[in-house]
């Protein structure tokens, strides 16, 4: 039986590269997406290649989208192997000039969305007594640079849920993953809030100028989800810089966070050019 996968932000960036590639290999994608003109291009798309696919609008702010795509997934597919929290938004801006409107959305989109897509899909995978759940996260979420605090917190919180699902879950056969990418070039900075303009423009130039896509990307994850991984890497370098984090003095850490920092500027600092 092909595997019946569900994402969220499925209709563009990363969760459509990711809708793509199940796809492609014969798996069942349900995708959903709280933007309905996309959705339903996407979806023209898989279906124009031959694949079994069905689009689904949510929002994953409103539980009820999730209960609506969970019972969709078993009276139709007869239920879910694979759950991929993608959809998520970014907030760039120091603690001082982000305000608390922006705050509670990005909440209510990257922490409070998985928390609603696991209420409303746990109970099937219990009963199927299989299943895993894919949280997108972000390296943010493990290393925290500055004007950044909304996002890093949001994404820290990822890491936890996952981190707790992976012990709460692991006598019902339900396996767990965190996928923690660095920048690559995608849709979230156009979606993104920044607190001030130049925020913004740091971080869509760091989008941009990614040597790395979402279409490898979610060649990685899927790797990284059929050898069973638990955490999920996409860059090498940020990888070791993690493992820089854990295993150093947390001053050594933090000085060359302040040196990243400084080279960041001066590399934002500089003319456009395409092949960084």
């Amino acid at each position: 039986m092909s595997k019946r996968i569900f994402i969220t932000g499925g209709a563009s960036g990363l969760g459509r590269a990711l809708a793509e590639r199940y796809a492609d290999v014969g798996a069942r994608v349900c995708f959903g997406d709280v933007d309905e003109a996309t959705g339903l291009e996407t979806l023209n798309k898989l279906q124009d290649s031959g694949a079994t696919a069905h689009f689904i609008k949510c929002d994953v702010r409103v539980k009820e989208d999730f209960d609506a795509a969970a019972n969709w997934m078993k009276e139709n597919w007869g239920g879910v192997d694979l759950i991929i929290n993608n959809a998520g938004v970014a907030h760039m801006g120091s603690i001082e000039t982000s305000s608390i409107e922006d705050w509670q959305w990005i909440i209510d989109i990257n922490i409070l969305g998985i928390v609603k897509s696991c209420q409303s899909f746990i109970p099937l995978l219990k009963e199927q007594r299989q299943g895993r759940i894919v949280n997108v996260a972000s390296m943010a979420g493990l290393l925290h640079l500055p004007n950044a605090s909304a996002y890093n917190a949001t994404k820290a919180a990822v890491v936890a849920i996952s981190e707790t699902l992976l012990i709460e879950l692991e006598n019902s056969g339900i396996d767990v993953s965190v996928v923690c990418p660095a920048f690559f070039r995608t849709d979230l900075a156009k979606n993104m809030r920044a607190s001030n303009a130049e925020a913004e423009r740091v971080t869509k130039r760091l989008v941009e100028r990614s040597r790395i896509g979402a279409n490898e990307i979610a060649e990685i994850i899927i790797d990284g989800i059929s050898s069973g991984k638990f955490h999920i890497f996409t860059h090498p370098h940020a990888r070791k810089a993690w493992y820089i984090k854990r295993f150093l003095p947390f001053k050594t850490f933090l000085n060359g966070i302040r040196k990243e920092t400084r080279k960041l500027d001066e590399r934002m600092a500089r003319p456009e050019r395409k092949d960084l």
